[in-house]
């Protein structure tokens, strides 16, 4: 599923992630497998994944960044 990772974008249906993978061959792989629901907003800052709930809470989630080939 293609997610929009801008910080303002919801996300359209509930979804079960280990990883993030970019079009630049990049993927940001979490420390621990995260579900996003409907309406959640993600983006990242610095090293780390944000996560804007519907009703405005944010969490944040570690991981670390790789290349893809």
């Amino acid at each position: 599923m293609r997610l929009l990772v801008d910080g303002t974008t919801p996300v359209p249906k509930s979804v079960l992630v280990d990883h993030l993978e970019m079009d630049a061959g990049y993927v940001f792989e979490l420390v621990e497998p995260l579900v996003l629901f409907a309406g959640d907003r993600i983006g990242f800052e610095a090293t780390a994944l944000v996560i804007t709930r519907a009703d405005g809470a944010r969490l944040t989630h570690a991981g670390h960044w790789a290349t893809r080939c």
